[in-house]
């Protein structure tokens, strides 16, 4: 057994792993955080995606001890006080989920490229987006989604009002 001590969504957690224990299967087993996906076990489709100290991380390829004393967001982690984040508001408003399973990495990725360029362009958003599969929508709603929040950030509006 190998020790992890990480923060996550603000909360410090140590416990004992085995070594090959996915940060995935870490997230949902051990601490229970469900709402990071598993869909491909291979880094394929990043439903699994959070972010690892502000870098957006396919988290069926980092092992929970790799990520020792690291401070990981996941999609539980992004809504503050009762409100959405702008991204997941984005999302909501701008209907760019149908099934919902990519939704959780579709918006951490998200949430990454905004915080490293504010004001992205549809062929920005959809390069950054190339990771990260969705096998409903076919994306136009996701890219409206991603530039609703990028204006919401922009103008400081809180989230959830209009």
């Amino acid at each position: 057994m190998s020790e992890v001590k990480v923060t996550v969504n603000g909360k410090t957690y140590q416990n004992d792993v085995e070594p090959r224990t996915l940060l995935v299967h870490y997230l949902r087993d051990v601490l229970g955080l469900t709402g990071t996906h598993i869909g491909c076990d291979t880094s394929q489709c990043g439903a699994c995606t959070v972010l690892v100290d502000g870098q957006a991380v396919k988290s069926c390829t980092m092992f929970a001890v790799q990520a020792n004393g690291a401070s990981i967001t996941t999609i539980e982690g992004l809504a503050k006080d009762g409100q959405l984040h702008p991204v997941q508001e984005g999302f909501w408003e701008e209907h760019g989920l149908q099934c919902g399973f990519c939704t959780p990495g579709m918006i951490m990725m998200s949430v990454q490229l905004l915080e490293r360029n504010p004001n992205p362009t549809e062929a920005e958003i959809r390069h950054a987006l190339e990771g990260n599969l969705c096998r409903c929508t076919g994306y136009h709603n996701i890219v409206k989604a991603v530039q609703y929040a990028a204006k919401k950030l922009q103008s400081g509006e809180p989230a959830g009002a209009r």
